[in-house]
């Protein structure tokens, strides 16, 4: 049991929600010398922070709403974040073909050219115009499309940023309390009270001076249902849904597709094997763990890429879908893709301080939590001053340009691995994937073979390092291996985790 169960402890802040944002802040309040608490009633990242199009991007079609200082936040983010990440986030090229019927080069140029110029781009390379005829980008696509443009943007893995940003902030002496659940909240005097149920059935009390409510989709539920407060402020609840496919070509760049609905959907390469198309943008009905890819969503990610290629897509080529909820401050917008993707942080002072933190996108998630901690610092006076800014997470000690170079060395060290299965660990886990391999001369030092290159020994890691605790946390959101292994060996992956996590607590309950 945590010294904030039994009361010993009063932490400077307590955060519900163990999304990007939470993780985000929790890590700068940490490092900036407070006591934090982080309470998740799922696993980290498990909502809207691994339902994205995992991009650190500045948001092209944003500039169409006037969003430019939205934009230019991302845009500047984009190369700050990739040096504190460069296993996690990696540079990608944009291909955004000219469509005749819809808006005219010219345009296109322009806001490229801004693009461009807004962030102040030091490492990205920048646009330039292409011959879809006789470039290999233009292969795929149909004949009418001769001409377009390509750009850069970061591609990043969504929830193991979360999770890195989780581990990072516990380092720094944080209480990381992942399948948590916040029941309810109270203010008593200059604290906050925090009654915690854990999914092993046990109930705890924290308490904090200050509170942080990053619930994601759940924001608006906390403020009524947990914390029993009247706002007037609204969350608007925003599905994105993707559809993920086999590999549609063979070059390594990504398309950004123009819609005749107004709309942009991007086709990444994904996973080595295939391709990740999306997103949508429907108001959400019901709550945030109802949301899935919907049959018309399906058919209109198909429709709305086969528009552009020579080989359509249809239901038959996907492999899977992904839907999440995006929570966005409700600023009147008629239609949800106009709805702004700005952050709002709305401070409660009737008592001891709670920040309830609306929206947001992947990209500003940093500076969203340095936002956050501007507002609480007159209440932290000792508290020390921004400093996340290109400091590593966990893993991503060593040059942007040096991934290569590192699956190159962890090969030759350990000569049984696969291309494919170094190259993996380096992007997952980064100068950390020797941790994980510790000593092993073969294969079989690694104990159990679960399938897709997963090994026993990196289970434990997992469980040991990086909450998880259900072969859903491994093969959705510390990897996207469900992609590779069958259903047998995910139920038997989910056994090991089970029997061990249950060996582990008899254990430390003796």
């Amino acid at each position: 049991m945590s010294e904030a169960a039994e009361g010993r402890e009063v932490f400077d802040l307590f955060i519900i929600g163990g999304g990007v944002n939470g993780c985000g802040i929790a890590r700068d309040a940490a490092g900036r010398g407070l006591s934090v608490a982080l309470a998740e009633m799922s696993d980290l990242g498990s909502a809207t922070s691994s339902a994205s199009t995992k991009l650190f991007h500045g948001g092209l079609r944003y500039l169409e709403y006037y969003e430019f200082r939205l934009v230019r936040e991302s845009l500047v983010e984009r190369e700050t974040l990739l040096t504190a990440m460069p296993h996690i986030s990696w540079p990608m090229r944009f291909v955004l073909p000219h469509h005749r019927g819809l808006r005219p080069a010219w345009l296109l140029r322009l806001g490229l050219f801004i693009y461009d110029h807004l962030g102040g781009r030091k490492i990205l390379p920048a646009t330039r115009t292409l011959d879809l005829k006789r470039d290999p980008a233009g292969a795929p696509l149909k004949d009418a499309f001769a001409k377009g443009f390509e750009y850069s943007d970061c591609w990043v893995e969504d929830s193991r940023l979360v999770v890195l940003n989780a581990r990072d902030a516990e380092a720094r002496g944080a209480r990381i309390l992942p399948r948590a659940k916040v029941v309810s909240a109270r203010r008593e005097g200059d604290l906050w009270a925090v009654d915690l149920a854990h999914a092993d059935g046990r109930r705890e009390t924290a308490r904090a001076r200050a509170l942080v409510n990053a619930g994601g989709p759940w924001v608006a539920d906390v403020i009524s249902g947990v914390l029993r407060i009247n706002s007037s402020e609204k969350v608007r609840l925003v599905r994105g849904s993707h559809i993920v496919t086999k590999r549609l070509f063979e070059h390594d760049r990504c398309y950004i597709f123009q819609g005749g609905d107004g709309r942009i959907v991007f086709a990444i390469p994904y996973e080595t094997d295939f391709t990740l198309i999306g997103t949508t943008d429907r108001d959400h009905e019901g709550g945030p763990e109802q949301a899935h890819a919907t049959e018309a969503e399906i058919d209109y990610l198909c429709s709305f890429v086969s528009e552009y290629l020579k080989s359509p897509i249809t239901r038959d080529d996907v492999v899977w879908t992904y839907s999440g909820v995006r929570p966005l401050y409700d600023d009147g917008a008629k239609s949800a893709t106009a709805a702004t993707r700005d952050y709002v942080l709305s401070l409660d002072e009737s008592g001891p301080p709670l920040l309830n933190v609306f929206g947001g996108k992947i990209t500003t998630y940093r500076r969203l939590a340095e936002s956050a901690m501007r507002k609480l610092e007159r209440f932290f006076p000792s508290a020390a001053g921004p400093w996340t800014a290109g400091v590593p997470l966990p893993g991503g000690d060593f040059p942007v340009d040096a991934v290569d170079r590192l699956v190159a060395d962890l090969a030759r060290d350990y000569p049984f691995l696969t291309p494919f299965w170094a190259r993996r660990l380096v992007r997952a886990y980064g100068t950390q994937a020797r941790d994980v391999l510790g000593d092993a001369k073969r294969a079989e030092d690694l104990g159990r073979a679960f399938g897709a290159t997963l090994t026993e020994r990196e289970i434990v890691w997992l469980m040991d390092n990086e909450y998880a605790t259900r072969a859903e946390d491994v093969i959705w959101r510390r990897s996207k291996l469900g992609l590779r292994l069958s259903r047998e060996e995910a139920d038997a992956l989910d056994a090991f985790m089970r029997e061990r996590g249950a060996a582990a607590r008899s254990v430390a309950a003796e």
